[in-house]
């Protein structure tokens, strides 16, 4: 059994073959994924049609976050972010995300982004969730709000791209590294902290539509696809994609508290 802690099935990339695509995963052996949302609109439209959490979709069961992504961070207005905190303590979103900082194409001005963040990791210690978090070009800054961050807050950094240092802080916390297609590019080299990942903090995710595998590179994303990320990582990590399958669908139903699969 495999799991897609990280795709966005709510995109519009999918609106013609949403159905198809969640068939075509859980015919490649997909059986959980967990939809990310990109803001407030977005986290609700995905509710009303990922339901209540665990609903079975074409052979895949699928659960919901509440969050406004650092390119969104201008809608994290007041009544976005209570809008998101109501999905997330009193409906069905397991997490708070995605949120973070992106420094790389600074789709939001830098201090928003930074408010839209911390507002969003007072959330998850208000409401027990986890965050996944999105870290792009921000490495010492996401550092920063991770130190300030009370005891007991645990997240996912997703597609994981970043430095040495930024994985030390956040395993030191006790949070996760998700590694995505990106780890089966040419260019691709840190194959070293793809190994220093401990075996339970381990996840695996497509971020789809977006960033397609090789030797798919051209075409959308899909949940399917994850099934390549594990293959890789678990060459990287000189184990079978079998153990790599095991160990992340059991870390991702620890981390978002999804019930033990079967």
């Amino acid at each position: 059994m495999l799991t897609d802690s990280h795709c966005h099935l709510g995109s519009d990339a999918f609106d013609e073959d949403r159905d198809a695509a969640l068939t075509r995963a859980a015919e490649a052996g997909v059986r959980r994924a967990v939809v990310i949302a990109s803001d407030a609109r977005d986290a609700a439209g995905i509710r009303d049609w990922v339901g209540d959490g665990g609903e079975d979709h074409g052979g895949v069961r699928l659960w919901s976050t509440a969050g406004v992504h650092p390119h969104h961070a201008e809608r994290a207005t007041p009544d976005a972010l209570d809008a998101v905190e109501s999905l997330i303590a009193d409906g069905p979103a397991v997490a708070v995300g995605e949120c973070g900082l992106d420094f790389h194409y600074d789709n939001a001005p830098r201090g928003v982004q930074f408010d839209a963040f911390r507002a969003q990791c007072e959330i998850a210690d208000r409401t027990g969730r986890p965050l996944v978090v999105h870290s792009r070009s921000a490495d010492s800054e996401t550092r920063e709000v991770l130190a300030e961050l009370p005891d007991g807050v645990l997240g996912v950094l997703h597609c994981f791209t970043a430095g040495e240092a930024l994985m030390r802080d956040a395993l030191a916390l006790g949070w996760y590294a998700s590694f995505s297609v990106i780890v089966t590019f040419k260019r691709y080299e840190d194959h070293e902290l793809v190994r220093a990942v401990p075996e339970d903090r381990l996840l695996i995710e497509t971020d789809s539509p977006y960033l397609a595998p090789m030797p798919h590179r051209g075409r959308r994303n899909e949940p399917a696809f994850v099934v390549r990320t594990c293959e890789v990582v678990a060459e990287m990590r000189g184990v079978t994609a079998e153990r790599v399958a095991h160990v992340t669908t059991r870390n991702a139903s620890r981390l978002f508290s999804l019930p033990e699969p079967a």
